[in-house]
């Protein structure tokens, strides 16, 4: 089985280290051989969460820059920043409903232009898909399932040797039962958006 390696970034909250752990499960139940390490940095105070996950016969977690096969961010900003990571072959998911950071809520920085971070993404990548997952989570009935949104886009893309079953039967197995319609609504509104995506 060919390696994949995936990069996941997001601001802490948004609920990237349980899609980490859901892929992590659905890798358990394919059979899949799986590596995973992760970032913290200042979670609790808004600061940027870091997962690597590996799949397939791999001696380290470690993705290197211009390694990753796939990168997922739930921050369109914290996106471009993990652009390092990617090569021309990469394909990029990411949410486009920013979060903005403290320093530009005082004045004190910039946000990124998101049809210029669009643009610098899709230069240097092979594909990109970008859309709002905050909008679909809240369609789905849970503002906070962003995560489960970009999951089903990364399903759908087909890089991970992972089927949909092994995600979804992954999230009742780590998920809330309170959250597991919404999250699995999420889950599909994600598939369908990235199916759509150009």
């Amino acid at each position: 089985m060919e390696t994949k390696r995936l990069i996941i970034v997001a601001v802490g909250g948004q609920g990237n280290l349980l899609a980490s752990s859901v892929l992590g499960e659905a890798a358990l139940l394919a059979g899949v051989p799986i590596r995973m390490s992760e970032i913290h940095g200042m979670a609790q105070r808004g600061g940027v969460v870091e997962s690597a996950l590996v799949f397939g016969e791999a001696h380290s977690t470690i993705i290197s820059d211009g390694e990753a096969d796939v990168l997922v961010g739930f921050e369109p900003a914290e996106t471009l920043r993990a652009l390092n990571k990617c090569n021309a072959h990469t394909v990029v998911i990411t949410n486009l409903a920013p979060l903005m950071p403290f320093t530009v809520n005082i004045g004190q920085g910039v946000y990124p232009d998101l049809d210029h971070l669009q643009k610098l993404i899709r230069k240097k990548t092979a594909k990109l898909i970008a859309f709002n997952a905050a909008a679909l989570a809240q369609e789905a009935g849970n503002v906070l399932a962003v995560n489960m949104v970009l999951l089903g886009a990364l399903i759908q893309t087909g890089v991970l040797p992972l089927t949909v079953d092994h995600v979804k039967e992954a999230m009742q197995r780590k998920t809330k039962k309170d959250f597991l319609d919404s999250n699995l609504k999420a889950f599909e509104l994600g598939f369908a958006a990235a199916g759509q995506a150009v």
